[in-house]
């Protein structure tokens, strides 16, 4: 009798120990399958696999935890390692990777050639064949060396495509602004797990490409596994021959290599521009200044400043002006001295002052549209409070959301050697850069240049109707053009043409640093009139009444 009851026991604890097992696997929820962290896919190199991390070329754009770009980056250098020694795959041809694996004589008595042409598996070309314009030239003194090692080498010769996205991108870029890697292409050689390094005789790959703007630069780089936290481009053993619509590289050893297409400024001319630009932000500040001190003395004198909205919004924008060149030249001095957190701050006051400038710019332009084109209708209560909370505040919440992206830090400016040629505290992310600078300042620019253009017409049109016979007025429109186009900030706009070249460089450093000086000479213009000024008609779009009581 007790045997039954003993089987039933156990039964019963079969049963609850199965319902605990069931309840067990229904909390543990299985863990997606991330093939951006590196690891799913690591040491398989079938297409299937090759296609599946090929992805995180395009989905690896922003800095998360949902890639793993050190472990990417070593799944395609070591897929080449592959090729070489554990594959007797020949050629792969994908749309991302394009390879070609094959043995070749250490007696070869010839250098050899290879095509390089773009969306085409790289090939063996003839020496005396026309010469593709990409090619690989692996001299006869490369197999001479490795003769007593052993009598072949399989050698592989791939076209990586990178993508868009963050991989084999590297700090270098980062923290560059405008650079990149050449049509987003990589070229690697391998011999498999064995170091070629120090050749006596480096081999060459060229490049060909387009006519590329005047102030940037073609350096060849390789792909240090070793460098920094998850790899980064070097030069070291490379030199650089620039070409007629093609770049040579020299190498003497052998990985992955490309262009790195950056901004150029090399030491002499950043230390012009930057003795310039202190030169003309210290002349600015001076009469800033000045333009702050009269204004205050006059509001003394004649109580109608006190009420009018016009200055205080050009003393707003004069003090903005004053902070930014005041920051901007302790930034110059200092570089990027210091911790992080105190470079994270510097970078983020000045980029707050840089955004109160851009906007107080910005609300000369409505301020000028309200007193010159609508003319009617333009009251508005606390009119300049309003303003000031937008010329105030708007940048402050724009670098308070910068911020909280980690995106102030140490910025770089080098040379064609890859010599730092200037550091400062600025941003280390290009995404916050474009955005929140360029993006910002094209709005407020075209804004601007729409009001600017306006004004100018009603000046040019409607006051010559009005002026009647007077002569040699014209002038003085011009005059008053210029003077707005201070207020709004046109020197910035000389921004757009430094592609063109470096003098465009020096003429935007000049004139912008001295925006200061142009906005004391409006003002002073603007309050101290010749007593004929009156009825000449050359300001209108200035010196007229306040949109608001006071």
């Amino acid at each position: 009798m007790r045997t039954p009851r003993r089987l039933g026991v156990l039964l019963l604890l079969l049963l609850l120990l199965l319902a605990s097992g069931n309840k067990n696997s229904k909390i543990t929820p299985e863990m997606p399958r991330n093939v951006c962290l590196g690891v799913v896919n690591s040491g398989s190199y079938d297409s299937f696999y090759l296609n599946d991390t090929a992805k995180c070329f395009t989905e690896c754009t922003l800095k998360d935890d949902s890639c793993n770009l050190k472990n990417l980056q070593r799944y395609w250098l070591d897929y080449e390692t592959h090729l070489v020694e554990n594959s007797l795959t020949e050629i792969v041809n994908m749309s991302f990777v394009k390879t070609l694996v094959q043995n070749f004589s250490t007696d070869t008595s010839d250098d050899l050639y290879f095509s390089l042409t773009p969306s085409q598996i790289p090939r063996q070309v003839r020496e005396n064949e026309n010469k593709p314009p990409d090619r690989v030239r692996l001299p006869r003194s490369f197999f001479e060396s490795l003769r007593g090692k052993r009598s072949s080498v399989r050698l592989a010769i791939t076209v990586l495509d990178i993508g868009l996205g963050n991989l084999f991108k590297g700090p270098r870029i980062s923290l560059e602004d405008g650079s990149s890697v050449l049509n987003n292409q990589l070229v690697g050689l391998s011999v498999g797990r064995m170091p070629v390094t120090g050749l006596a005789e480096p081999l060459e790959i060229t490049f060909s490409h387009q006519r590329y703007p005047p102030n940037m630069t073609l350096s060849c780089v390789f792909w240090d596994a070793t460098k920094g936290p998850t790899g980064d481009w070097a030069s070291k053993g490379c030199s650089t021959e620039h070409r007629a619509r093609r770049t040579v590289c020299h190498c003497d050893h052998l990985t992955f290599f490309t262009l790195l297409l950056r901004p150029i400024l090399d030491k002499a001319t950043v230390q012009v521009i930057t003795y310039i630009s202190q030169a003309g932000c210290g002349a600015s500040m001076f009469f800033l200044a000045f333009t702050i001190v009269l204004y205050t003395v006059l509001r003394f004198f004649r109580q109608k400043l006190k009420s009018e909205d016009t200055p205080k919004i050009h003393m707003a924008l004069s003090v903005s002006l004053f902070l930014l060149n005041l920051v901007f030249l302790i930034s110059l001095g200092n570089g990027s001295q210091g911790s992080d957190a105190a470079c994270w701050a510097r970078g983020a006051i000045f980029h707050y002052f840089l955004l109160c400038t851009f906007t107080w710019m910005g609300l000369e332009a409505f301020h000028t549209y309200l007193l010159a084109i609508k003319v009617f209708n333009t009251y508005f209560g606390h009119y300049f409070l309003k303003l000031s909370l937008v010329g105030w505040g708007l940048p402050a919440l724009m670098v308070i959301g910068t911020g909280s992206t980690n995106s102030y830090g140490r910025y770089t400016i080098q040379d064609e050697e890859n010599r730092t040629t200037l550091e400062l505290c600025w941003f280390r992310e290009k995404t916050a850069l474009y955005v929140t600078v360029h993006g910002y300042f094209l709005i407020i620019f075209l804004f601007s240049a729409t009001i600017l253009a306006l004004v100018a017409w009603k000046i040019f049109t409607l006051s010559s109707i009005a002026a009647g016979k007077e002569q040699g007025t014209n002038w003085k429109r011009v005059l008053t053009v210029l003077g707005l186009s201070s207020l709004m900030g046109w020197t910035w706009g000389l921004a757009i043409l430094t592609p063109l070249g470096l003098p465009t460089v020096y003429i935007f450093a000049l004139l912008n640093s001295l925006q200061g000086v142009f906005i004391f000479t409006w003002v002073t213009v603007l309050y101290f009139p010749r007593q004929s000024a009156s009825s000449s008609g050359a300001a209108p779009a200035d010196q007229t009444h306040s949109v608001s009581p006071g």
